[in-house]
């Protein structure tokens, strides 16, 4: 037993002994020299005119040329405290006291240690672009490194020169130490970079979020925003109340501005902005600011065939339509009255607001001449005017400034039937008229200028009269009988039973189109304009003339046989 606690002792002091060994041998290690190639830190003791002092362990002190901290202008690049990388260089000359440095050896090193990593984990880094080179830009990332021009942006790049001297993001997508290349990517970075903002974005993006972006690019219709990975368009209607003709009078890009979501479609991935939603909207309270019958000043911005928009205000227009623009109806244009850009003071007819509609005139500004016409003018009397338009029911005739009457094509003339108003008159021609009516409620005035003229018929009735005998023409026939023209704008029936044969007693017609024949007026009606002739009267007539002229003739002959007779006897009684 007691042999047993002797050999116990034993092993315990020889264990002791050995943690000993291995405690004294940690607290000397660091005065081991460093492995051939080790990158070491250092801190800066001081800074001479010839090199800088580091401490870098090892109970040791080494020295690094000053040109190895200078700056391209000179100046150096660390100061007393600063901690860098440094690593023995066996190579150069040794100085008593110190150990040889190298920081630019142990940069290096460092440099390819940092790219391997960024390889293998595949991190993004920065680096400044240099130059232009064949296929593409040289970058430095610590090590010259080579950018195809196809990897310089998601989208074609035709000007590289615009990255030189720029710090961009970029990843590695070939690395080999052994031959010092490497090839780097900035489309790459920027993607990933895109998709990670994207995906935080898509994850807070809702409809009536209000969100900041930045102006991409722009179109006709709108502008691109950038909200963080993912665009959205903000259209033209969408930019303000105020009339926008293209989307650069509202943004330009690079502007970074908020704007309110509209629409979102998260499986397509389409985003609709607003910038006018963040602000009031002036149609809400147009009623109150523009009401029905009050004057308004304001811009005209646009003038179409039917009528002129003004701009009352940012986001409010109103419209000026046509008929509203003059009393007049011979204006062919707005454009000749208002053009884009001027003042004009208008007076305000309607307002809609929840259609967005202000209706304006410019007429009401003036008195309007059908209020007053009749005390201007009566029916009967004489007006001239100028013929300003024709349709194929009459022709309007302008006799003052607003007042236009209509000629009705049945009050041209009282003998022509006439079809259209252009057989008789010349758009521009100056006519007198007779005023028939007014209706200065309706604003119509009708006129005519047949009435300038006697009737033709009240004429014909004056001079004529039943038993009158007159010529005329067969101007039509018809299954009763045959219509004859007496005067220009007469005309009289002669019934089948009043010809001469009567109709359907021979073979031929006993009167034919065109020709002209004597009748007797049988018949005479002022009120209805009718006038009934007679061929049968007018032979029946002849034949009794006929047998009055024989009878005057057979007396005469009697008187004389008897006083020849009477002669003869006389004679004879004197013999």
């Amino acid at each position: 037993m007691a042999v047993n606690q002797e050999n116990g002792q034993r092993d315990r002091q020889a264990r002791a002994s050995e943690e000993d060994y291995e405690h004294l041998l940690e607290d000397y290690t660091h005065f081991a020299p460093p492995a051939e190639g080790e990158v070491l830190e250092g801190r800066v003791l001081s800074v001479t005119s010839k090199e800088v002092i580091v401490d870098f362990g090892y109970k040791s002190e080494g020295l690094v040329p000053i040109q190895e901290f200078l700056s391209p202008e000179g100046e150096p690049l660390v100061k007393r405290g600063d901690v860098v990388d440094v690593m023995i260089d066996r190579h150069g000359e040794q100085v008593e006291g110190y150990v040889l440095l190298s920081h630019l050896k142990a940069a290096r090193i460092r440099v390819w240690e940092n790219l391997e990593k960024a390889f293998r984990e595949q991190l993004t880094i920065s680096g400044r672009v240099l130059s232009r080179v064949k296929g593409g830009l040289a970058v430095d990332v610590g090590v010259k490194a080579f950018m195809p021009g196809s990897q310089a942006d998601s989208r074609p790049v035709h000007n590289l020169d615009v990255y030189i001297g720029q710090d961009i993001p970029v990843k590695l997508v070939k690395l080999n130490r052994r031959r010092g290349n490497v090839v780097v990517s900035r489309k790459a970075a920027i993607e990933e970079e895109a998709a990670e903002r994207k995906s935080a974005t898509l994850h807070h993006l809702e409809e009536g979020a209000i969100v900041t972006g930045v102006v991409k690019n722009l179109t006709e219709y709108g502008a691109f925003v950038d909200l963080g990975g993912i665009d959205g368009l903000l259209h033209v209607t969408d930019m303000s109340h105020a009339r926008v003709a293209h989307p650069s009078e509202a943004v330009h890009v690079g502007d970074e501005i908020t704007v309110k979501v509209l629409k979102f479609d998260r499986t397509k991935e389409r985003v609709s902005l607003g910038l006018k939603q963040l602000e009031p909207d002036p149609w809400l309270t147009a009623a109150e600011r523009y009401p029905a019958h009050s004057r308004v000043v304001g811009r005209v911005v646009n003038v179409t065939d039917y009528g002129a928009f003004v701009e009352l205000e940012p986001g409010v227009e109103g419209l000026i339509h046509v008929s509203e623009m003059t009393w007049s109806r011979r204006m062919k244009h707005p454009s000749k009255v208002v053009k884009p850009g001027d003042q004009v003071e208008a007076v305000v007819l309607e307002v809609q607001p929840k259609d967005r509609r202000i209706s304006l005139g410019l007429k009401q500004l003036e008195p309007n001449p059908w209020t007053t016409i009749d005390q201007r003018y009566s029916v009967g009397s004489v007006v001239e005017g100028r013929v300003r338009n024709m349709t194929d029911f009459g022709a309007f005739v302008e006799i003052e400034e607003g007042i236009d009457g209509l000629v009705h094509v049945s009050d041209l003339s009282w003998t022509k039937r006439v079809k259209h108003p252009s057989e008789v008159l010349k758009k521009g021609q100056l006519v007198q008229a007779v005023i028939l009516n007014i209706d200065s409620k309706g604003h119509r005035l009708s006129l005519g200028i047949k009435q300038l003229q006697p009737d033709a018929w009240e004429l014909y009735f004056q001079t004529h009269q039943p038993g009158d005998q007159v010529r005329g023409r067969v101007c039509r026939l018809a299954s009763f009988g045959a219509f004859v023209e007496l005067a220009e704008g007469v005309e009289g029936l002669c019934h089948n039973s009043e010809m001469s044969p009567p109709a359907g007693r021979s073979g031929e017609p006993p009167l034919e189109v065109g020709g002209e024949y004597e009748f007797k007026i049988i018949k005479m009606n002022e009120a209805e304009k009718k006038i009934g002739l007679s061929q049968r009267a007018l032979a029946d007539d002849e034949e009794k003339t006929r047998l009055a002229d024989y009878q005057r003739q057979a007396a005469a002959a009697t008187t004389t046989i008897e006083e020849v007779m009477s002669l003869r006897e006389r004679g004879q009684e004197n013999s």
